[in-house]
C-alpha cells in the first residue's frame, strides 16, 4: 500500500470525528519538570517546601506520596489521574498561562497541569501562600476571633 492509499483509509476511519492526539506533556515525567518548578521558585526567593505545599494542596498527596511519584518518574497524566483528592478550591484559580485562560481549558488533565503552572507562577511572583492556596479559613478565623470574647 502506498502513502496515498493509507491516507484514504485513514480519512474513511476518521470521517466525521476529529482525531485526537495527546500532548507530549502527558507522557513527560513529572520528575523531569519538578526541578524547574523548584528553580523558578528559588530564583525569586521562595522555597522547595512552598512548591511541595502547593503540589500537595492541589493534589491531596502526602509528602511521601509526592516523593514516591518523583522517584518512580510518574508521567503527568498518571500523576494527576492517581491524585487522591484534587482540591475543590482549584476552580478558583483564574488567569492566563501559556497564552490560555486556565478556566477555559476543556481537557481535564491539561487544565490540572496548567493550574499547577499558574500556582507556581503566583509563588514566583511573590504572592502570599494564603492567597495562592485560596485559603479563606484564615480570614474567617480572624473574623470570628474579633467577634468572640475569651473572658
Amino acid at each position: 500500500m502506498n502513502l496515498s492509499g493509507f491516507r484514504t483509509i485513514m480519512k474513511k476511519i476518521t470521517k466525521g470525528r476529529k482525531m485526537m492526539t495527546k500532548h507530549r506533556i502527558y507522557t513527560t515525567s513529572f520528575a523531569s519538570v519538578y526541578p524547574h518548578y523548584i528553580t523558578k521558585a528559588e530564583k525569586k526567593g521562595r522555597t522547595k517546601e512552598e512548591v511541595d505545599e502547593i503540589i500537595r494542596w492541589l493534589t491531596g498527596l502526602s509528602q511521601e506520596e509526592l516523593e514516591m511519584h518523583l522517584e518512580n518518574k510518574t508521567d503527568f497524566e498518571t500523576f494527576f489521574a492517581e491524585a487522591p483528592k484534587m482540591n475543590p478550591s482549584r476552580s478558583l484559580i483564574k488567569g492566563v498561562i501559556c497564552g490560555v485562560r486556565v478556566e477555559d481549558i476543556e481537557e481535564t488533565t491539561m487544565q490540572e497541569i496548567r493550574y499547577l503552572d499558574k500556582l507556581i507562577d503566583e509563588l514566583a511572583k511573590g504572592k502570599a501562600m494564603e492567597k495562592i492556596l485560596r485559603n479563606n479559613d484564615i480570614r474567617n478565623t480572624e473574623s470570628i476571633c474579633t467577634l468572640v470574647s475569651f473572658d
